[in-house]
C-alpha cells in the first residue's frame, strides 16, 4: 500500500511539474500577443487616412483587382493586336457568360501560362531531370496560356449545337403562333417565354432591342452576327427578305419549319451513317483483343498445359 501512495505522489509532483512549466511558457507567448495585437491597432490608428483607407478596401479590391490588372496588360503584351476582335466574337458566339470579358480572357491566359510553366518546370526538377523539365515546362505554359482559348471555343461549339437542336422546335411553335392570329413580335416574344436555352435568351434579345428603337431586319442581322448556326442564318436571311417584299410571314414560317424539320432528319441520318467509321478503330483496338483473349485464352491455356505433360 505505501508503494502504491508513493508512486501516485511522484505522479502528481510530475503532472504539477509539467502544468507549471507550460503555463509559464504559454503567458508570455499570450501577453506577447496580445501586446502585439494592441500595438497594430494603435498603429492603424496613427496611420495617415490614405493608408487607412487603402487597408479598410476589401481584399479583391486590394489585391486581386491590381494583380488580374497587372496579368490583363501582360497579356496583351503577348497577344497580336487583332486578338482583342477575335475575343470579342468568340464571347458573343459562347453567349458573353457572366464575368468573362476581354481583359479576363487575357488574364486567365497569362494566369495559365505562369502556373503552368512553374509546375511544369518544378515537379520533373524534383527528381533531377533537367531536360524533362524544361520539355514539361515549355509544354504546360503553352497549354495553359491557349487553355481558355479551348475553353472559350469549347463552350461556343456546345451553344452553336443546342441552338441547332432547339431551332426546329422552336420554328414549329412560332408558325403555331402566327397561325393563331398573333403578330411576329408577339409570336417571339411566345416562343422566348416557353422555351428555354441559348435560343430563347436570343429571341429575348432581340425583343429587347426592338424595343429600344431598334428595326426588326437590324435586329434580325445582329442576331445573326452573334451566331454561326448556318440553319439560324438561313431562317434570318428570310424573314429580312420577307420584311423587305412584304410577303406573307405565316407562309414563310412554314416554309422554312418545313426545311428545318427536313434538315434534322438528314443530320440524323448522316450522324448515323458515320458510326461505323467510328465505332471501327475502338472495335479494332479494344473490344476484339478483349474476345480474342476471353474465347481463345482457355484453349491456348489448355494446349501450353498439353504440350508440358508431354
Amino acid at each position: 500500500m505505501s508503494d502504491v501512495l508513493l508512486w501516485f505522489g511522484l505522479a502528481a509532483v510530475f503532472v504539477g511539474i509539467v502544468v507549471a512549466i507550460a503555463a509559464a511558457a504559454t503567458t508570455p507567448a499570450r501577453e506577447g500577443g496580445v501586446a502585439r495585437s494592441l500595438a497594430a491597432v494603435e498603429a492603424l490608428r496613427t496611420a495617415p487616412d490614405p493608408m487607412r483607407e487603402e487597408l479598410n478596401k476589401p481584399f479583391g479590391e486590394r489585391v486581386t483587382g491590381p494583380a488580374a490588372q497587372r496579368l490583363t496588360s501582360w497579356g496583351r503584351r503577348l497577344t497580336p493586336s487583332d486578338q482583342a476582335s477575335r475575343l470579342r466574337r468568340r464571347l458573343d458566339l459562347a453567349g458573353n457568360p457572366p464575368g468573362w470579358n476581354n481583359d479576363r480572357v487575357l488574364a486567365f491566359k497569362m494566369l495559365g501560362l505562369l502556373v503552368g510553366g512553374v509546375l511544369g518546370f518544378f515537379l520533373p526538377l524534383l527528381v533531377g531531370n533537367v531536360p524533362w523539365a524544361i520539355l514539361f515546362g515549355i509544354g504546360l505554359a503553352a497549354l495553359g496560356f491557349f487553355l481558355p482559348n479551348i475553353v472559350l471555343y469549347q463552350t461556343a461549339y456546345n451553344r452553336s449545337e443546342q441552338i441547332q437542336r432547339e431551332l426546329p422546335d422552336a420554328l414549329d411553335l412560332l408558325v403555331i403562333s402566327v397561325e393563331s392570329g398573333l403578330g411576329f413580335d408577339a409570336a417571339l416574344s411566345q416562343v422566348a417565354r416557353n422555351t428555354q436555352g441559348p435560343l430563347a435568351e436570343e429571341f429575348f434579345r432581340v425583343l429587347q432591342e426592338m424595343q429600344l428603337g431598334t428595326g426588326r431586319s437590324d435586329a434580325m442581322r445582329a442576331l445573326g452576327e452573334r451566331t454561326d448556326v448556318a440553319d439560324l442564318r438561313g431562317f434570318i436571311t428570310a424573314m429580312i427578305q420577307a420584311d423587305s417584299f412584304g410577303i406573307p410571314v405565316a407562309n414563310v414560317l412554314r416554309i422554312q419549319a418545313k426545311e428545318m424539320r427536313v434538315r434534322r432528319s438528314q443530320r440524323a441520318e448522316e450522324a448515323a451513317q458515320k458510326v461505323p467509321v467510328k465505332i471501327l478503330f475502338p472495335l479494332i483496338f479494344c473490344i476484339l483483343p478483349s474476345l480474342f483473349i476471353i474465347i481463345l485464352g482457355p484453349a491456348v491455356i489448355r494446349i501450353i498445359d498439353a504440350f508440358s505433360l508431354t
